[in-house]
């Protein structure tokens, strides 16, 4: 980028630009950190300079030996300022800042960080799955509520013993109940799987997967664990729900039930 890119910084945070040249600039601005970083700092005096035009910059340019006139000319500009134009300046600029920041973080995230543990999850043969949904991302009374209302009946529970958390969601559908759930306070390293048990006695395991040693929604991974799976009961027919952990052995033992 050529030297006059760098020098537009101050013409582009008093609005002096056209708009051919305020798209170039802010395209410049998005990969240069310094052009970014020189915005930023004349932010808190860009308020007293907004509203300078072509003509103003030219007084200022005659009274640039006379500090007396340069005095006058300011207090008239700041006495004419327009308000609205100034916030939108330093709201576009902040964006461009941000979106900036965002960028090269994002760039230094996918190149820096190894992947994440995947999440094994696989359904019942006995019902086909739908399409992938989000589930819930926190209980009703935590953070992220106010969003979009998750489809279904909403059920939960949190056990008394093992201190897991579970939100379920049940949508009832022509081949039998798909069931969204999030889980937290969910410790690892371990196996678990969901349990439908119905109201004839029976039971089907409907999704199975693995927790890493750092858990889901616990105090080193805050962010709890989504998944999705169906079965082929109605949600009429089902007794209870429960969340269980596989030994190596195969023995399992519940984290936590959701009564029906």
């Amino acid at each position: 980028m050529s030297r006059p890119d760098h020098m537009d910084v101050a013409a582009y945070a008093l609005g002096v630009l056209d708009e051919q040249d305020t798209e170039r600039f802010e395209e410049h601005l998005a990969t240069c950190w310094a052009c970014a970083a020189e915005l930023e700092t004349m932010v808190p005096v860009v308020g007293l300079l907004s509203d300078i035009d072509g003509e103003t910059m030219m007084a200022l340019e005659q009274t640039a030996t006379d500090p007396a006139l340069l005095d006058r000319t300011l207090g008239a500009v700041r006495a004419d300022r327009r308000r609205t134009r100034f916030r939108q300046m330093l709201a576009t600029a902040a964006a461009v800042v941000v979106f900036g920041g965002l960028t090269g973080y994002g760039f230094v995230s996918v190149a820096g960080n190894e992947q994440s543990p995947g999440v094994l999850a696989e359904s019942t043969p006995s019902a086909p799955n739908d399409p992938p949904t989000s589930g819930p991302t926190a209980a009703p009374s935590g953070p992220g509520v106010g969003g979009t209302e998750e489809e279904g009946d909403q059920v939960e529970a949190t056990d008394p013993t093992t201190g897991v958390q579970t939100t379920m969601f049940l949508v009832t559908k022509d081949y039998g109940t798909r069931i969204n759930f999030s889980l937290r306070k969910l410790p690892g390293p371990r196996i678990c799987r969901l349990v439908v048990v119905r109201k004839n006695a029976t039971t089907e395991v409907i999704s199975t997967w693995s927790v890493p040693e750092s858990g889901y929604g616990t105090n080193t991974r805050p962010q709890g664990l989504e998944l999705s799976a169906s079965t082929s009961a109605l949600p009429a027919d089902i007794k209870q729900l429960q969340v269980q952990s596989v030994d190596a052995n195969g023995v399992a033992s519940p984290l936590v039930t959701v009564p029906m």
